[in-house]
């Protein structure tokens, strides 16, 4: 296949490649202040549908919204974040979350049933909003710093995990913590993820390790054992991710080339 930005290369690091939900596009973004949207076709060339442009905005992290019809976009130094509406068209700067006092909003992650968006904030601050009206909903914290959190296939829960290597559980509707376990050997937590299914939930840390564990004990073991332990990476796991019908998981880290393992 040829690549998918084809018609338009990044000039700064990609910080996010996206499928869109329905369509068959894919979007592009990074430290170009660019968010682009390309047309997939088999082996021919991608046709650039369009590219925005935010200006003085270096991005961090894009996402499609579940029902496709919104992107949003966040800066890597800015307590600010962008809603780019496809529908309509526009570009909705989100200036300030009444009740969010943060510095930089960088991390977040949205609902599988599209009514969530949960913003990750500094000092274990996590602030859950409503995605319709981009308002505050509640506040949640954990002990230490959260790197980051995943929601369950069903929205119903939160999986928060801590820089020390502790995960907390939240119920989304009563925003209470429902257990907590520590992470096996972590020395530093950096990323997870739960199963489309629900089975599985994996945690990859600073040393490269990345732990998979059964949805059952982490609700219920405050020290659950790993049904396995993958190695394969020397650095830092920065980004774990399941496929749709949880039969492979995608190990990878940034911090040197081809550093990804389909397990």
């Amino acid at each position: 296949c040829l690549p998918a930005n084809q018609e338009r290369f990044a000039n700064g690091k990609l910080v996010t490649v996206q499928f869109h939900p329905s369509a068959q596009v894919v979007m592009t973004a990074g430290h170009d202040r660019s968010v682009s949207l390309f047309q997939v076709k088999n082996f021919s060339l991608n046709p650039k549908i369009q590219s925005i442009y935010l200006e003085s905005f270096p991005i961090y992290k894009a996402h499609f919204s579940v029902d496709g019809e919104q992107v949003i976009a966040t800066g890597t130094h800015h307590s600010m974040f962008f809603v780019y509406d496809m529908m309509a068209g526009s570009i909705i700067p989100i200036l300030k979350v009444r009740g969010v006092e943060e510095k930089f909003l960088r991390n977040f992650e949205l609902s599988p049933d599209g009514s969530f968006m949960l913003l990750i904030g500094t000092s274990g601050y996590l602030h859950l909003l409503s995605m319709k009206t981009k308002e505050l909903i509640s506040t949640m914290k954990v002990n230490g710093r959260c790197t980051a959190s995943a929601f369950t296939p069903d929205s119903s829960k939160i999986y928060s995990y801590s820089k020390e290597g502790e995960v907390f559980i939240w119920d989304v509707r009563s925003r209470k913590c429902l257990h907590k376990f520590e992470d096996e050997g972590c020395l530093e937590g950096k990323c997870i993820a739960v199963s489309k299914n629900n089975q599985y939930v994996a945690c990859g840390s600073s040393s490269g390790v990345v732990n998979l564990y059964t949805t059952d004990a982490c609700l219920k073991e405050n020290h659950p054992k790993p049904v396995k332990a993958i190695m394969n990476l020397v650095t830092s796991a920065t980004c774990v991710t399941f496929n749709p019908t949880t039969e492979i998981l995608a190990v990878a880290s940034r911090d040197t080339d081809e550093a990804v393992k389909l397990v």
